[in-house]
């Protein structure tokens, strides 16, 4: 029997399960490349050279908004990724892949993502797509086969996917470009009109992760840290400190967009299928899943349940993982009409 594996093809990071296995492969989807074709480093490597390189040296990560911006890198990132697991987990040369696509895109992009894994050196057996939101809901362990209606938001880096699930199908679905990158951005923008200093991507996600809350915290709560960035005015590195409430307000307008689409979601939703949501709640799962007092936000705003899931990063890996494994859970992965592969 072919081995099987499944890629989470995120924005920021990339996910390989191995079936049988679990996640075999956890990196940042980042590749640098010098002089303009020649690769150095791909993964957490290349996270490392980030802000940090000289002029001949591009780190960029080739999925953005979603879908594949680079396709050259990307492909080329696989090729090194799978040759790496190749030495470690044995041969993948003609396995079955299952790779995750948003639903909300063409499907020129979804067969991007197909044609990506299937232009790879490993030559793979069959290329399979599924869903993300299906993938993220069974990762979260809920049962999407059935009647009853689901709803998953996924806050990834880039994006926010908010999906409706019933009968293993989506039933809704809208892709909006606000994510954890966004909120990153908010944090550089505040700090240097508030503070006259200038933080990178990197020290702008410590920040985030350390302080950023979806309400505005008690005084007693309020939490800060120090941060280090260069001084517009004298242009030397100096020393702030900076504190959740001030992360709050640079952060809450793009929460707020989160919060509407949502809501416009649920307006949309058939009354059926509404009826479930209010009996099960809203799932939210994705990297920014885990800022502070989101559920109170959601919950507020929607007046419904929100459960944060307990590993919000790999629920999506978790679930092409079921897929894999569970033969029932196979319908719900497919191949694109005009692809062709040989069985």
């Amino acid at each position: 029997m072919s081995k099987t594996y499944g890629i989470d093809l995120g924005t920021r990071v990339l996910k390989i399960y191995k079936k049988n296995e679990g996640v075999i492969y956890d990196a940042k989807n980042i590749i640098a490349v010098a002089d303009g074709n020649r690769i150095i480093a791909v993964g957490d490597e290349a996270f490392e050279m980030f802000g940090k390189a000289p002029s001949n040296i591009e780190v960029t990560y080739p999925v953005k908004y979603g879908v594949i911006a680079d396709i050259k890198h990307m492909q080329a990132m696989l090729n090194i990724v799978f040759e790496e697991l190749s030495a470690t987990h044995g041969k993948l040369n003609g396995s079955d892949f299952i790779v995750t696509a948003p639903t909300d895109i063409t499907e020129v992009e979804k067969k991007a993502f197909i044609d990506l894994v299937a232009s790879t050196n490993i030559k793979p057996r069959k290329v399979k797509i599924v869903e993300r939101p299906i993938a993220d809901a069974l990762g979260v362990g809920l049962n999407v086969t059935d009647a009853s209606g689901v709803m998953v938001v996924d806050i990834g880096a880039d994006t926010t996917e908010i999906s409706v699930l019933s009968l293993g199908g989506i039933v809704l679905s809208r892709l909006i470009p606000i994510g954890g990158n966004k909120f990153d951005d908010d944090i550089i923008s505040a700090v240097k009109k508030n503070y006259n200093l200038i933080i990178g991507n990197k020290t702008a996600e410590i920040i985030k992760i350390n302080l950023a809350t979806a309400v505005l915290p008690d005084d007693d709560k309020i939490k800060a840290i120090k941060v280090y960035g260069r001084d517009v005015v004298s242009g030397l590195p100096v020393e702030k400190e900076i504190d959740s409430a001030f992360v709050y307000t640079a952060i809450r307008e793009h929460l707020q967009n989160i919060v509407d689409s949502v809501r416009m979601i649920l307006e949309h939703t058939p009354p059926e299928i509404a009826s479930d949501i209010i009996d099960s709640g809203i799932y939210v799962t994705g990297g920014s899943a885990s800022i502070n007092d989101l559920a109170k936000l959601l919950g507020t705003e929607t007046e419904l349940a929100v459960n944060i899931c307990k590993d919000p990063a790999n629920s999506v890996a978790l679930g092409i993982g079921r897929i894999i494994e569970s033969p029932e859970l196979d319908s719900l992965s497919y191949v694109l009409k005009q692809m062709n592969y040989k069985d």
